[in-house]
């Protein structure tokens, strides 16, 4: 079956970076436009950005835009999550998910990983 794990998750001062990590299985990786969502205590699931499958194709929402970078592997089937500038918004848990569009809803991403905590410290 198919699994999305991330990984890289932490807590961090703004300012800071971490790069989050999303190792896919069980699917043919390179066929699908790979997203991060995320979701903070009491507001809804929100999309971060997402690659296509043929790298040139990236898209983020304006919140994070210059900041936040995307990108994939497709040998090793992984997808990254580079975040600088950390901000004590950006807390929230992080999800990667597979969609064979290249779309920002969530309702078109087919499947998702477990997701990873990150927290921005003031």
């Amino acid at each position: 079956q198919v699994q999305l794990v991330e990984s890289g998750g932490g807590l961090v001062q703004a300012g800071g970076s971490l790069r989050l990590s999303c190792a896919a299985s069980g699917l043919i990786f390179n066929r699908y436009a790979m997203g991060w969502f995320r979701q903070a205590p009491g507001k809804e699931r929100e999309f971060v950005g997402a690659i296509w499958w043929s790298f040139l194709n990236t898209w983020y929402a304006d919140s994070v835009k210059g900041r936040f970078t995307i990108s994939r592997d497709n040998a090793k089937n992984m997808v990254y999550l580079e975040m600088n500038s950390l901000k004590p918004e950006d807390t929230a848990v992080y999800y990667c998910a597979a969609s064979s569009q290249f779309s920002g809803t969530s309702a078109n991403y087919n499947y998702w990983g477990q997701g990873t905590q990150v927290t921005v410290s003031s």
